[in-house]
């Protein structure tokens, strides 16, 4: 059984906003689609 990891990570304020534009943008490959979104799965929540 794999161990569960601490989710201690935060991506930054900037690395998200890049992100995102890579999420809006039709012509980005799969790959860079997922990695961003798992970059913005380690923000923290908006308050």
């Amino acid at each position: 059984m794999a161990k569960s990891r601490s989710n201690k990570e935060v991506t930054s304020k900037k690395a998200a906003s890049a992100a995102a534009k890579v999420l809006r943008n039709p012509k980005s490959s799969a790959a860079a689609k997922t990695a961003a979104a798992s970059a913005l799965t380690q923000r923290p929540n908006k308050k």
